[in-house]
């Protein structure tokens, strides 16, 4: 459950701009400030199941928005290759393989 409310949080993060007001604050409530399903229907004054639907709805576009776009991929592979760059410094000569990476880094984009 951590993991994937781990996910949704980065997904929302990437494509919130994409959202209508109503599913942004939906997911906000939900998944930032830890809201019940039932607290955020009492907020919005409907029900618990109409609630229900829209976050599951939102996530579904949030992975469709990933699925085509690839931002939170991208962003998890720069940070492999930053890690990976930040080790090869701790070694004597790291400097053929940091390029290496610096140039798949600028192929991500």
């Amino acid at each position: 459950m951590l993991e994937k409310t781990t996910r949704m949080n980065y997904l929302y993060d990437f494509y919130q701009s994409l959202l209508t007001p109503k599913q942004s604050s939906y997911m906000s409530l939900y998944y930032l400030d830890d809201f019940s399903l039932g607290e955020i229907a009492e907020e919005y004054g409907v029900s618990r199941q109409a609630v229900y639907d829209n976050i599951k709805r939102t996530e579904a576009m949030l992975e469709e928005y990933e699925e085509k776009l690839l931002l939170f991929h991208k962003f998890k592979e720069r940070c492999k290759m930053i890690e990976h760059m930040k080790e090869l410094l701790k070694t004597d000569s790291p400097h053929a393989e940091i390029s290496e990476l610096l140039e798949e880094l600028e192929k991500l984009d």
